[in-house]
C-alpha cells in the first residue's frame, strides 16, 4: 500500500475541509428572512456540496468545523448568528442536523450511482428535519406537526433541489479536486 493512502488527512485534504467550512459559512448567509423565524439559505446546498465533495468522513468534518466555529463565536450561522445559544436555539436543531446531512451524501463516495446518491442525500435530510423539528417544537413550544408544518413544509422543494444541484456541482468539482 503507498504512503498517501495509509494518510488519513493530507496537507490537500485539509485544505478542502476548511474551503467547505468557508463555503457553508458564506452560504448561510445568503438569507430571505420568514416571519416564523427560519430563514431560507443556502445552506443546505453547501451542506450537501461538502458531503459529496468531500465523502462522508471530511464531509462531515467541514460542517462539524462550520458548527464550532459557530459556537465558539466567529459570526457564520445565518444572518451572522454565532454563539451556543443559536445552537440551542429554534434553528439550532437544523444546524446540528446538517451533520447528518453531510454525512449521508457523502456515503456513496464514488459518485457512480446518480440516483442512490441523491437517495442518500434525502435521508441525510429527513434526518435533518427531524432533528430541527423536534428542537424547534420543544424551543417555541409547538406541537410536533405545527413545527413540522411551519419549519418543515416551506423548505421541502428548495431542499430537494438543493441537494440535486449539490450533485450535479459534485461530480466536475471532485474532477477538478481530483478526488474519487
Amino acid at each position: 500500500m503507498n504512503e498517501e493512502k495509509q494518510q488519513v488527512f493530507t496537507v490537500k485534504g485539509i485544505v478542502f475541509i476548511g474551503v467547505f467550512a468557508a463555503v457553508t459559512a458564506v452560504l448561510a448567509q445568503l438569507a430571505i428572512p420568514t416571519p416564523w423565524g427560519i430563514s431560507f439559505t443556502m445552506q443546505t446546498l453547501a451542506v450537501a456540496l461538502a458531503g459529496f465533495c468531500l465523502g462522508k468522513w471530511k464531509g462531515t468534518l467541514s460542517v462539524f468545523i462550520y458548527i464550532l466555529l459557530g459556537v465558539i463565536g466567529v459570526p457564520v450561522f445565518t444572518n451572522f448568528g454565532a454563539g451556543f445559544g443559536t445552537l440551542a436555539g429554534p434553528t439550532g436543531g437544523y444546524i446540528w442536523g446538517f451533520l447528518f446531512l453531510a454525512f449521508f451524501c457523502g456515503m456513496e463516495e464514488t459518485m457512480e450511482h446518480k440516483w442512490l446518491s441523491i437517495f442518500l442525500g434525502m435521508i441525510g435530510m429527513v434526518i435533518c428535519y427531524v432533528c430541527g423539528t423536534i428542537q424547534f417544537s420543544i424551543v417555541s413550544s409547538r406541537t410536533f406537526m405545527e413545527a413540522f408544518m411551519l419549519a418543515v413544509v416551506p423548505y421541502i422543494v428548495k431542499d430537494i433541489a438543493s441537494i440535486v444541484i449539490a450533485y450535479g456541482l459534485a461530480v466536475p468539482i471532485r474532477k477538478a479536486m481530483r478526488i474519487s
